[in-house]
């Protein structure tokens, strides 16, 4: 039987990748993240405004995502985004494991608070690893995002992989993005499961979307999550994690979810 929130995915209309990209790009935008249980995704996706389209390529509407995170030894970027520090990035690979397409992306905050991501093609078989034309193209981007470079060398850190769906919403001009089957990786031996919970990311301009209202009404707010950074907290309990407390503690940490150390 088709899971209830795969099925209102399927009433709505298609869009195709490259009109989603011509339409709502956004790679400078304002994120809002929310956790929420799968049960409760099914009844917020039946009611998005007439109009959302939902991302279809090859015929399906959900697919495969590998990120593979990138940190100092030290984890500057982890410890950046814990004590919030104004500038501050995350660097990863990802990999639509669909098509097999990979992409370098290096995420920024500009003046105002905005994501910026940056991305760059990428070689398959170079997903785990930066080569020289990764690290020349990481330092320009963080140079001209005022970000200080690390001195020591990037080593893979953290991967996280998920189904994705993506909604286009034409009201707006923007779009949602929603994360299930999400698994963390530190190694062989460290991972997290959390087949119960979904991710919906909103990705907008300053004004709240029509989705954002819509989760509103249904009782869900924002919340402070990170794949990278949340994941890596929930893998690695030595590091400081007060920002991610909650979600911690309430919500990853839940029978259903399947961790090993």
């Amino acid at each position: 039987m088709m899971a209830a929130h795969l099925a209102a995915l399927r009433d709505l209309e298609p869009i195709g990748l490259p009109e989603l990209m011509e339409r709502a790009a956004l790679q400078t935008r304002v994120d809002r993240k929310y956790l929420l249980p799968l049960a409760d995704l099914a009844p917020v996706l039946a009611n998005v405004n007439a109009g959302t389209r939902a991302l279809e390529i090859a015929g399906q509407r959900t697919h495969r995502y590998e990120s593979v995170y990138f940190d100092t030894p030290d984890l500057t970027s982890y410890l950046q985004s814990a004590r919030r520090r104004r500038r501050r990035f995350k660097l990863r690979t990802r990999t639509y494991l669909d098509s097999g397409q990979c992409w370098l992306e290096v995420k920024t905050r500009d003046n105002r608070g905005r994501t910026v991501k940056q991305r760059l093609p990428y070689g398959l078989a170079d997903r785990s690893r930066l080569t020289e034309l990764g690290e020349a193209f990481t330092a320009e981007v963080l140079a001209a995002a005022d970000v200080p470079s690390p001195t020591a060398e990037f080593e893979p850190t953290l991967v996280t992989r998920y189904d994705r769906s993506t909604l286009y919403l034409p009201d707006s001009g923007s779009r949602v993005t929603v994360d299930t089957r999400l698994a963390w990786l530190v190694d062989a031996g460290r991972h997290l499961e959390t087949p119960g919970l979904a991710i919906v990311e909103t990705k907008s301009g300053s004004t709240a979307s029509s989705v954002d209202r819509l989760l509103w009404r249904h009782g869900h707010r924002p919340t402070s999550i990170s794949k990278y950074a949340t994941g890596l907290a929930a893998l690695r309990p030595d590091l400081p994690a007060t920002r991610w407390h909650r979600v911690l503690c309430h919500q990853l940490d839940q029978p259903g979810n399947r961790a090993a150390a």
